[in-house]
């Protein structure tokens, strides 16, 4: 079924902030509009802001899975951006296995798994941009080429300058000046939002980003000016959080019922493919074999027992290369 999108993309629309050559840095003016905006919605903003809050706190408490499993989510949600349109399964088989099909695009899966990589850990977007990006200058470029350190600083520029800016309002307007700085040469929209949930996070311990896809596009379109944007970014944003965390609601009530459903099976398996459920939307018996380290024959076993007792089902409908994910009733 066609997904539809309540969000035009970049290529549609156009970015109507305020105008520049594109080989130029945002100038620092434009922060005092994002300020005014931010003023506008002070009182929408701090609801937002508890919200990931409490979603960083619980996080913070639970297992390291759960962000894992958040980050495939929004990755996978995040490809539609770029027209990639990855499903949750296969991006689980890349992740887990390098594996792909011969309709799988690898330049998508790529830009998907990289998100995958961003959203879950390692140093954040300002403190060393072009690492951030996995991106550098090659070393034989033209004297008159631009370069990507120069967009980055000219970027990193008017964020550092923004500090005094919420990190949601700072995550928001770093989203909009992205392709302004001249950084969204290549169409990349994922980058940039990767980016910018990494930013809006930044002040929390629990969530690594701040989920932005998870309730769909809208936040995420750039049409209108800095308040209307900055509106639309946190009612996104609202909805994602939203949707997290009635995604770890059921995985928690899930890992409760499967521990007591479990509990009179033996060895390790069985509790390994419980952690394996709860870090993946879904999984094959490739890759649980992979992920427990345990026999095919035992993985085969255990995912039989736990399909016959209610726990996961199968969703693929093949006889080969099955999926299945947890049964989250």
């Amino acid at each position: 079924m066609k997904r539809q999108s309540n969000c035009d993309t970049l290529e549609r629309e156009p970015d109507d902030l305020p105008p520049g050559p594109r080989a130029e840095p945002p100038d620092t003016a434009v922060i005092e509009d994002w300020a005014k905006a931010e003023g506008v919605h002070s009182a929408r903003l701090a609801r937002v802001a508890g919200r990931l809050g409490a979603l960083d706190d619980r996080l913070l408490r639970g297992p390291e899975g759960w962000r894992h499993r958040l980050a495939l989510i929004e990755a996978a949600d995040l490809s539609w951006l770029n027209g990639d349109r990855v499903r949750a399964d296969r991006l689980a088989l890349w992740i887990s296995m390098r594996l792909s099909g011969a309709q799988d695009n690898p330049n998508a899966l790529a830009r998907v798994g990289w998100a995958v990589r961003r959203l879950t850990g390692g140093p954040g977007p300002e403190a060393d941009l072009a690492a951030f990006l996995d991106r550098r200058d090659p070393e034989n470029i033209e004297d008159s080429a631009e370069r990507l350190k120069d967009r980055a600083g000219g970027w990193l520029e008017v964020m550092t300058a923004s500090t005094d800016l919420h990190p949601i309002t700072r995550a928001c307007m770093g989203f909009h000046l992205w392709s302004l700085a001249g950084l969204g040469q290549h169409g990349d929209q994922i980058e940039a939002a990767a980016t910018a949930s990494r930013i809006a996070a930044s002040d929390g311990s629990g969530a690594i980003f701040a989920p932005l896809a998870m309730g769909g596009a809208g936040g995420l379109c750039v049409s209108g000016s800095p308040a209307e944007r900055l509106a639309r970014w946190l009612d996104g944003m609202n909805s994602a959080i939203l949707t997290a965390m009635r995604t770890l609601d059921d995985i928690e009530a899930w890992t409760g019922r499967a521990e007591n459903v479990m509990a009179q099976l033996s060895g390790r398996t069985p509790v390994a493919l419980r952690k394996v459920f709860t870090e993946w939307p879904l999984a094959s018996a490739p890759m649980a074999e992979a992920m427990t380290g345990a026999s095919r024959a035992a993985v085969q076993r255990n995912l039989a027992w736990m399909e016959a007792s209610g726990l996961i089902r199968e969703v693929t409908g093949n006889g080969r290369y099955r999926m299945w994910k947890a049964d989250l009733v």
